[in-house]
């Protein structure tokens, strides 16, 4: 019996009758020969924590773009913290915590440089529409390795595909990490917009406090706890009503008082002109594209896709030189 062979019969004995198990998944779009160590999910993680993508995910807006301060959520921090959340979950409640930490590092590989911001900037001028959690899938099956993809089991590939409040994931590790998504941007944008000086946390209204908690860690226990308490022992993952509604409310309460903020969107216009613009120079100048996307054009894939693809990878940094490359005169003697 091999290492793998233990893991996955330790699994069948410990797991939860409602987990996916690793001998259970329904495998890769390519066939591959077992790892001898590592069950299926576990490699997918690995694969993940090794990608460009996720690397890439450092230097990506969470809310506030190009912030002054060190201390500021990133896209690649958000991950990690939904990764927790999501982990802290599946043990509590008996599920695969390899398959919870694969889509939790994956979900948003395909975010775009300035946050939400850019999404909705390349939903507006692409053609074919865009989404975040498409593009994920997208990174994953068919960008990275240069055009091979990380070859993903299904079951993580679903997770990322479906980690939007309007989708709905197939396996119960999945809906773990659709909420503990929503948990950890709730946590951590506040925590962000009072250190920013735009909230404190006196304006939290009242009716969510008193369900939720006074305080961004508390609000945070106060949802895991509700999560296990509620999912615990059944076919699903599901929030008491009281929380789910006081989540509703403080969502609404986040959109008009954060990411509708002057303050965090006072950036956005320079944004949107900076990437509109790039993609407006890389459909006329498709050569400046790199060769591994080049070769998806002559494979038939659309120029204003693979475009999107470019730009979409883009770490903010990597924007403003490039914008800078293209556009602003240089200094010379």
């Amino acid at each position: 019996m091999t290492i793998r062979e233990r893991i996955e019969q330790e699994e069948c004995n410990i797991l939860s009758p409602y987990a996916c198990l690793s001998i259970k998944s329904k495998g890769r779009a390519r066939d591959e020969e077992q790892c001898d160590i590592r069950p299926v999910f576990q490699r997918d993680r690995d694969r993940i924590l090794h990608s460009k993508s996720f690397r890439r995910l450092k230097d990506k807006t969470q809310v506030f773009l190009l912030p002054e301060g060190d201390h500021y959520r990133t896209r690649l921090t958000h991950t990690l913290e939904v990764s927790q959340n999501a982990r802290t979950i599946a043990k509590a409640l008996r599920m695969n915590e390899d398959l919870v930490e694969a889509i939790s590092l994956g979900h948003d590989l395909g975010h775009t440089p300035f946050g939400h911001s850019g999404e909705r900037i390349l939903n507006e001028i692409c053609p074919y529409g865009f989404k975040h959690n498409e593009q994920s899938l997208r990174t994953v099956e068919l960008l990275e390795k240069d055009g091979a993809g990380l070859n993903l089991t299904f079951e993580v590939r679903d997770g990322i595909l479906n980690h939007q409040t309007s989708c709905m994931p197939s396996t119960l590790e999945g809906k773990i990490v659709r909420l503990s998504d929503k948990i950890a941007y709730f946590h951590h944008d506040m925590d962000d917009a009072i250190r920013a000086g735009i909230l404190t946390e006196d304006d939290v209204p009242e009716d969510i406090r008193k369900v939720l908690g006074d305080t961004t860690g508390i609000r945070l226990d106060t949802f895991i706890h509700d999560i296990v308490t509620n999912s615990l022992g059944k076919p699903d993952i599901i929030m008491s009503e009281p929380v789910a509604e006081a989540m509703v409310n403080l969502k609404s309460f986040m959109y008009d008082s954060v990411y509708k903020n002057p303050v965090a969107k006072r950036e956005e216009g320079r944004a949107k002109l900076l990437l509109s613009t790039l993609y407006d120079y890389y459909l006329v100048h498709m050569e400046a594209l790199p060769e591994d996307l080049m070769k998806l054009v002559e494979k038939g894939e659309p120029e204003e896709r693979v475009v999107c693809d470019h730009i979409a990878a883009m770490t903010d940094r990597f924007a403003i030189t490039k914008f800078e490359e293209i556009y602003i005169p240089k200094v010379w003697y």
